[in-house]
């Protein structure tokens, strides 16, 4: 069964290390954030250690409405991975009911997790050599900042949480891929054929 989950986790949370082994366990296509938020940062110069200008996150967000409409093309076979920082902002929410309903146009079940990750964790990752390869935020001093600003958005009441800060990835997956046995089966058991 197709399944499309949204991993949503502060900066340096896992997102794409997770996504990565989610991907490798099921199939499901990783569309993380860098995927479609670094063409527009390498064409708009920014580097991962300046802020971003609210005219770039537009375009982002314009490339980011064209994979979700992409998503809606595919086959109903294929899983999908969508991973994103989101703010503590209310208007946030908006991005999780766009793929809450995204799932639902196509038959599948909506699976989110939350990773949570300690601060001192978070600022120790800003430096490994892995987040040079996407256009990832990479210094301690902006992730404190972005975070004590911005904060992160509170799991819903349906989500699984998860703290990266010792959990191996390929295991994070495996707990993913369970979670969603599960709400698949609810939903078979709600919805008898």
């Amino acid at each position: 069964m197709s399944h499309l989950y949204s991993l949503v986790g502060a900066p340096g949370s896992g997102k794409r290390t997770v996504g990565k082994a989610l991907s490798a366990l099921t199939g499901a296509a990783l569309l993380d954030n860098h995927l479609t938020n670094d063409p527009v940062f390498l064409a708009a110069g920014v580097s991962g250690q300046e802020p971003v200008h609210e005219e770039v996150w537009a375009l982002c967000f314009e490339v980011r409405r064209a994979v979700r409409e992409a998503t809606r093309h595919a086959p109903p076979t294929l899983a999908h991975i969508f991973t994103n920082y989101l703010t503590a902002e209310d208007r946030e929410w908006a991005n999780v009911a766009r793929l809450r309903e995204l799932a639902a146009d196509r038959g599948v079940p909506f699976v989110p997790v939350w990773l949570d990750c300690p601060l001192p964790e978070l600022e120790r990752r800003m430096g490994l050599p892995e987040r040079h390869e996407r256009l990832k935020l990479r210094d301690p001093a902006q992730l404190r900042d972005l975070l004590d600003r911005a904060g992160t958005l509170p799991a819903p009441p349906d989500a699984l949480v998860l703290d990266t800060s010792h959990l191996e990835p390929l295991e994070a997956a495996r707990r993913i891929v369970a979670f969603a046995a599960g709400i698949a089966g609810v939903g078979a058991l709600a919805n008898p054929a």
